[in-house]
């Protein structure tokens, strides 16, 4: 029987042989990432993400509460229906991070999430898809918040 120091060590060898590989993330996906959620503004959010400027589109939907009660758990969701999509995004405008959320898609996947996010005030929130032929669509609603959130 195998203990749980053991499996550790060679699941750390396994780590290390798939790093010495180049098959483990690196740091530059990590620093990628913490950029894109560190933006505050749509035009450090496009700069970061390396994508175009958003063009607002009917065939991407946002869904979330017209009003929100608790600015803790607020649910939304994007979704659309067109094909070729790479990745949506939950942005909220007023957040200290302006992104929430971001899911990357393949074909296998459809185009449909829904999350919860925190909203420290009342604020635009969007939902965005990314195609793979460049172009950037979407969505935009408002949700008032009337309780608590984000440091509120």
């Amino acid at each position: 029987m195998q203990t749980r120091r053991e499996l550790l060590g060679r699941s750390a060898g396994v780590a290390a042989m798939l790093a010495g590989l180049g098959l483990l993330p690196t740091a530059a996906q990590a620093e990628y990432a913490a950029a894109a959620f560190d933006a505050k503004t749509m035009a450090d959010l496009t700069k970061a993400l390396g994508i175009s400027t958003p063009v607002e589109s009917k065939d991407v939907t946002i869904t979330g509460p017209d009003i929100a009660e608790n600015g803790a758990v607020v649910p939304l969701g994007c979704a659309t229906g067109l094909a070729g999509v790479k990745r949506m995004l939950l942005l909220v405008e007023k957040n200290p991070s302006m992104l929430c959320a971001a899911f990357d898609v393949s074909d296998a996947v459809e185009a449909n999430f829904n999350t919860r996010v925190k909203m420290g005030q009342s604020s635009n929130v969007m939902a965005v898809a990314v195609l793979h032929d460049g172009k950037v669509l979407f969505a935009q609603k408002e949700v008032k918040v009337t309780l608590g959130g984000c440091g509120g």
